[in-house]
Order: C-alpha cells, then structure tokens, then sequence
C-alpha cells in the first residue's frame, strides 16, 4: 500500500516546551499557537498579546536553530546581534537567525501592549520550500538555509504595507470555514515566506546590477562592523558570517571595492582615530594605542607611522590654529 502523508493541525491550546513554558508563564494568555508546530512540521505560527510593568527578556523565547520572522503589530522591542541591531516598531516585519548557542539578545519595552505573531522556521522546512529559487533569497537566508548550525543575525526590518496589514490580521481570523483551515493556513506561511525573506530588489533589476548592489551592501555592512569594534575587529571568518557569504568571497569583493584589504582598512580605522584622540589633547600615545586595541607601543608605532607619516610621540596634539585674514 502506498503511504500518504498528512500534516496534522496543532490543537488551539498546545503546550509550550518546558524552556519557552517558562518565559510566558509570568504573561498568562500572552501566547497562543495558531498553526503548526516546530519539531513536527518545521514552522510554528504564534500570536502574543501581553502587557508587562517590567523590561521582557524576549530572546528567552527564541527557538534555537531557527529562523524566526515577526510581525510587529503594536509594542517596540529590539534585538540586537554583537553591533548591529533591528527595531521593531508598530506595523513592522523582519527576521532574525537566534543561532543554536544563542547570540541574540532582544527586549520589549514597558508600559505597552505588545501584539505580534511569529513564524519559527527550521532549516529543513526551508530548504524544502526554498530550494528550486533562483538566488533572490536575502543572504541570510541562503546562509542559514546552508548551515544552519553557524548562522545568526538580523534581517532587516520594513514597515508593513497595508496589505500586508490586512492578510496578518486573518491570521488571527482565517476567513475560511473550520475544515478547511489548516491548507489555508499552509498557503499563508508560503505567502509568509514570498513576502518577507527574499532580497527586496526591484523585479526589473538586472541580474549583474543586483551582484553589483549586494556587493555593495556587504561591503558597507563590514565597513561599519570594523567602524563599531576598533579595539577587537571580528576576524575574517566573523566577518563572512555577518555579512551572509564565505570568508573567501568576502575578501575578494572588499579588495575589489575599496582596493584595499580588510586588514589593510581596519589599521587605517584605527590610527584615523588613534589620531583623533591624540589631536583632543585628552589622550596620551600609550593611551591612544590601548583605545584601538594595540597592546604593543613599537607596533602601534609603527602602524601609526606609515599610515600617518610621523610617529605618535610626535604628533600635534591640536590642529593648527587657522590663520588670521587681512581683511575684516
């Protein structure tokens, strides 16, 4: 006999894993499941609606080796991934990787209502789903759809459209009749997936253009963790992990787009503010030198040198006072 498969609704009032029972506990109805579940089918659908007087520990519910997508219809919250953070206001989406170790820290504000769905997916699911897709995933997507047990990050987060506004809303009231709500649910997480996970390019772009783009933007998201983490720079392979594509490719585009290697721009971050802070007055070299992370005095000589052109101990303290005009 041939066997079929069938996916199974989850019952209305499911209970939680033992780990996740526990951070709604103190928010008696503040969780509700509405489709599916994580370990049997490989996404979980699930409203929240609660008040607290108190900062909440959102991350505590996040589902280790997920990839979690919100849907922000009221409260503010953050979530935050080493320097980089995604802020969900009211009526916004994004998505977010916990990672299996953790890594995420997130917090939702006091004093607000905070109603929101979330969708948990899981790598398989994904890869399952996504598979036969031409590489317009979001990157970390791709990257978390790859390998799973390193991905983490944010996604970014955009503000809901009013249609959008609408279909999240029949989540919460499936306008269908009750047999028929678990495929009306299935079409709604691959709605879910359509809408909120693949790069939000123009359709018409073309496909070097869109190369050329994420190149860009990769660039630009490195530049800025180097900019954030003077003192301790991600190593190269943090570095690839952030940025959604492999250490190798990574330094290719760098040394492509800014002619310079990523170790080569982190030093010259660096001594631009080692001389900063030597200008202010406020720092002396020994000082300087410890702000970008430099233990040893001859090697922060050194590098401050060739970057700048004078050693530390002989740079101006101030810049030089402007010149007087002849003219009133």
């Amino acid at each position: 006999m041939k066997e079929t498969h069938t996916i199974k609704p989850a019952a209305p009032e499911r209970s939680l894993p033992l780990k996740e029972a526990d951070v709604w506990r103190p928010l008696p109805g503040g969780w509700r499941q509405l489709y599916g579940g994580f370990h049997d089918l490989g996404i979980s659908i699930e409203w929240h609606d609660f008040e607290t007087a108190k900062p909440f520990e959102w991350s505590r519910s996040f589902h280790p080796g997920s990839l979690e997508l919100c849907l922000n219809l009221s409260g503010n919250a953050v979530v935050r991934c080493g320097a980089d953070s995604a802020e969900f206001g009211p009526l916004t989406a994004g998505f977010y990787v916990p990672g299996r170790g953790g890594g995420l820290t997130a917090w939702r504000k006091p004093g607000e209502r905070h109603r929101f769905i979330t969708a948990e997916l899981s790598p398989l699911f994904l890869r399952g789903q996504l598979s036969q897709c031409d590489g317009a995933l979001h990157p970390m997507v791709e990257h978390f759809m790859g390998d799973a047990a390193r991905a983490r990050g944010l996604g970014a987060v955009h503000r809901l459209t009013s249609e959008q506004e609408h279909w999240v809303q029949q989540l919460l009231r499936p306008p269908t009749a009750l047999g028929a709500r678990l495929l009306w649910y299935h079409g709604k997480a691959l709605q879910l997936l359509a809408e909120f996970l693949f790069d939000r390019a123009r359709e018409d772009e073309l496909f070097c253009d869109r190369q050329k783009r994420v190149a860009r933007e990769r660039v630009d998201k490195v530049a800025a963790l180097l900019r954030a983490n003077l003192a301790q720079p991600p190593d190269l392979e943090e570095l690839g992990r952030k940025a959604g594509c492999s250490s190798f490719h990574l330094s290719r585009t760098f040394s492509r787009e800014l002619g310079m290697t990523i170790p080569q721009y982190s030093r010259k971050l660096r001594m631009e503010r080692a001389a900063e802070l030597l200008r202010s007055g406020k720092y002396n070299v020994t000082e300087a030198a410890m702000a970008v992370g430099y233990s040893s005095l001859s090697h922060f000589s050194q590098a401050f040198c060739q970057a700048v052109g004078c050693c530390p101990g002989l740079y101006p303290l101030k810049e030089p006072a402007p010149q007087s005009s002849d003219k009133e």
